[in-house]
């Protein structure tokens, strides 16, 4: 299983950014394995709009079975939907407290969005 966290930096040490469109970078983290990466979300950072949907399709096309935020707009919720990525939302400090959150059951999935569109 494959989870994404919104993040500020590249490390699992980095802070969990709460922006889900507008988030630096993605560190997707291999349950399995163990293992992770650090995807460069900057493109999105500064987009006009549009910046939680392209978000949430990088996201999907990573192979993403979940993602953790702490913030999600209703475009973004709709294209993580309809690409079977649950959302799960947290404002836990850093990328590993997140996933040990995940890991622990402690992060419940959402079934719509918490903000509106283009929430900074």
């Amino acid at each position: 299983m494959k989870v994404i966290v919104t993040a500020q930096g590249n490390e699992l040490s980095s802070e969990i950014d709460l922006r889900f469109g507008r988030a630096k970078w993605l560190i997707v983290f291999d349950l399995e394995t163990g293992d992770f990466q650090a995807h460069d979300n900057e493109l999105n950072l500064n987009a006009a709009q549009g910046a939680g949907i392209q978000t949430g399709r990088n996201i999907a096309g990573l192979g993403a079975d979940a993602v953790i935020t702490g913030n999600i707009g209703p475009n973004a919720f709709k294209t993580l939907n309809a690409a079977k990525v649950k959302v799960l939302l947290s404002k836990a400090s850093t990328v590993q407290d997140a996933l040990d959150l995940f890991k622990a059951g402690e992060l419940k999935e959402v079934d719509q969005a918490n903000v509106e569109g283009h929430w900074t």
